[in-house]
C-alpha cells in the first residue's frame, strides 16, 4: 500500500492534469486515478474513487483491459473512445461505458527495464482531446506512474533492509544464546566447548526442539533439561557428533 506521503505527490501530480486537461470522473469533476502492482497478484493497491477501484478490480478478474495490456507490454495504451473499441476488451469496456467512462489511458509504471505494475487514467464520454492535448496527459500522467514507481520501490527497498536487518539480528542473538549455553555446559560439567555443543544439539535433535530454545533453557536452569549433559555424556552411549 502507498504510504501517505507517495500518495499525496501522486495526487498533487494527478491534479495537475485534471485542471489543465479535463481528465475528469464522469459528472462530478473528480480526479480519476488507479494505479496496479502487479496485475498477475490481482491487486489495485489505490485508487482516487471506489468507483474506479471496484471497476479496476472487476479488469484483473476478468483477465482483459487496457491496464493488463500495458503491464505485459510495458508500453502505454491509449483509448479515446471505448464504446468505438468495444470489442478490444468487451467485459473492461462495457463495465467502463456502464460506470461512466468514455476512455482510458493506461501507463506503465517501470523502473529502467524492470515494470512493476501499471496506472489507468480515465475520461469522460464528453471529454474530447486534440492530438497535443491527448500527448500531454499521456506525459504528465506517466510523469504520475514514475512518481508512484519511485514511491513504491522505495518504501519496498526499505522493507527489504529492515527485514534483512531483522533477520540477521535474530540469527546474532541465537548464535549468542547457543554459545553462551556452550560455555555454562562446558564448565559446568568440565567438559570442552565441542562436546558441549555436540550434547545441546543431540539433545535438540532428540527432543524435537529448536537449538536456540534449548539454548534458552539451559541458561535458564530449567529442570526440564538439568542434568541432560551427563547422560548425553553416559559412558555406554557416545555423542553424537553428527
Amino acid at each position: 500500500m502507498l504510504n501517505k506521503r507517495v500518495w499525496k505527490r501522486l495526487l498533487g501530480v494527478e491534479h495537475t492534469v485534471i485542471e489543465r486537461l479535463e481528465v475528469e470522473e464522469a459528472g462530478r469533476g473528480e480526479p480519476v486515478l488507479v494505479a496496479h502492482v502487479r496485475p498477475d497478484a490481482r491487486r489495485v493497491i489505490a485508487a482516487s474513487s471506489e468507483q474506479t477501484r471496484l471497476l479496476e478490480l472487476f479488469q484483473l478478474q476478468s483477465r482483459q483491459g487496457p491496464c493488463l495490456d500495458c503491464f505485459a507490454t510495458g508500453r502505454p495504451v491509449r483509448v479515446a473512445d471505448l464504446a468505438a473499441e468495444a470489442s478490444r476488451w468487451p467485459l473492461f469496456s462495457a463495465a467502463a461505458l456502464d460506470a461512466g467512462y468514455g476512455g482510458v489511458v493506461a501507463l506503465p509504471m517501470r523502473m529502467r527495464e524492470r515494470i512493476i505494475g501499471a496506472m489507468n487514467l480515465f475520461t469522460a464520454p464528453s471529454t474530447v482531446l486534440a492530438v497535443d492535448e491527448a500527448t500531454t496527459v499521456q506525459s504528465l500522467g506517466q510523469a504520475m506512474a514514475d512518481v508512484a514507481t519511485i514511491g513504491i520501490l522505495g518504501e519496498r527497498a526499505a522493507r527489504e533492509h529492515q527485514l534483512l536487518s531483522q533477520q540477521l539480528q535474530i540469527a546474532l542473538n541465537t548464535r549468542v544464546l547457543i554459545e553462551q549455553a556452550k560455555g555454562m555446559l562446558a564448565e559446568r560439567h568440565q567438559t570442552s566447548l565441542d562436546q558441549a555443543f555436540a550434547a545441546l544439539r543431540a539433545q535438540a535433535r532428540n527432543t524435537n526442539r529448536k537449538l536456540a530454545d534449548l539454548a534458552q533453557a539451559v541458561i535458564d536452569d530449567d529442570p526440564a533439561v538439568a542434568g541432560f549433559l551427563h547422560r548425553q555424556h553416559d559412558p555406554g552411549r557416545p555423542v553424537d557428533n553428527g
